[in-house]
């Protein structure tokens, strides 16, 4: 829904772990979120949320009372996971509105 979010607690790093039921190949990822300065996501293979890889990592843009909408075009790659660690941010709360994968 475009009306909830998740939010920081205030110390980073925070991180945010998505599961897919079934490892997937993924082309790109999606973010739209508040107030990020710093976000790195990482993917794993395993049947468990462990042993992570980066994939991407990047400085976004402050964008003053808007939601900053993010693209990560990736190459193909699989994952069962994908774990998103925002690292810094522009003010002590972030939030993260929506999270999509495209891929099959």
């Amino acid at each position: 829904s475009s009306k909830t979010f998740w939010t920081t607690t205030g110390m980073f790093p925070q991180e945010l772990i998505i599961g897919f039921p079934k490892c997937v190949k993924i082309s790109k990822v999606s973010i739209q979120c508040y107030l990020v300065r710093t976000l790195r996501i990482e993917r794993s293979t395993s049947k468990d949320p462990v042993g992570f890889e980066q994939c991407v990592e990047k400085d976004l843009q402050h964008r003053e009372g808007q939601l900053q909408m993010e693209e990560f075009p990736l190459p193909e790659f699989q994952a069962t996971y994908l774990r998103f660690i925002i690292k810094s941010a522009f003010d002590h709360f972030v939030s993260v509105h929506r999270v999509m994968a495209e891929g099959t």
